[in-house]
């Protein structure tokens, strides 16, 4: 009987946690599967399947006769205490970047985008959804609410820049930024875009964007595959 996607699901992210929180620092070795059966009480082949999204997503790598062990993956960091240009980072870990707009539309907010970006409920916003690729591999899928108020007069085909230069252009450039960051796995749909395993980890991004003057302008959720590039906090006293 095959094994449903919970239980796949907990291993993972059980797993996941232990590697970003340090827990399974960078070259120690993963216990067994027996032990990790034990541990998540699932059968080993669902610990084989959720290893083996890890070792997928560069996070473990798998040494024959010796075991699994924490890689340490090959990325730059990046601090999230400024606003941040996917096409420098991509470049500056070597690879070519390119941008894809999957989709375009202007609908009315949900009553939670109307609250972080200080719309009247109901108000039109401008939704684009974009995949950024290195070197032709899809890295971070992105969907971006904008006010269609500050895009009155930007044609469709202008969302193909990158976002933060076309709130410049409109007299709204980005200068601050706050974002929550979440360790998830791939569904279905997010698997297919970012051409990873279903239960692939992923770094999930919520961010909202401020221009000089304080005010909300763009509401972002993205999905970034790991290995590309780190994204890193640094805390103020």
């Amino acid at each position: 009987m095959p094994v449903g996607n919970s239980r796949l699901e907990q291993v993972r992210d059980g797993l996941l946690t232990d590697l970003l929180e340090g827990a399974a620092p960078a070259g120690s070795k993963l216990p067994n599967e027996q032990l990790l059966a034990e541990r998540f009480q699932v059968s080993r082949a669902t610990v084989r399947e959720a290893v083996g999204a890890l070792v997928e997503g560069g996070y473990l790598v798998r040494r024959h006769g010796s075991g699994t062990y924490v890689t340490s993956l090959p990325t730059r960091q990046h601090a999230l205490d400024a606003t941040l240009s996917y096409t420098r980072m991509i470049r500056e870990a070597g690879m070519r970047p390119g941008l894809r707009v999957l989709s375009q539309q202007t609908r009315p907010a949900t009553e939670e985008e109307s609250a972080e970006l200080n719309l009247s409920p109901g108000e039109a916003l401008r939704e684009v959804e974009r995949i950024r690729t290195a070197d032709d591999r899809p890295v971070v899928y992105s969907l971006d609410r904008i006010s269609e108020v500050l895009l009155t007069d930007v044609p469709a085909p202008a969302l193909t820049t990158p976002l933060y230069e076309l709130l410049a252009s409109v007299g709204s450039p980005v200068r601050t930024a706050t974002a929550v960051l979440t360790p998830v796995i791939a569904n279905a749909r997010l698997a297919k875009l970012l051409g990873v395993s279903r239960g692939a980890p992923l770094q999930r991004i919520e961010e909202t964007d401020y221009s000089e003057v304080g005010a909300p302008v763009m509401r972002s959720s993205e999905w970034h595959v790991p290995g590309i590039f780190e994204l890193r906090v640094n805390r103020r006293s």
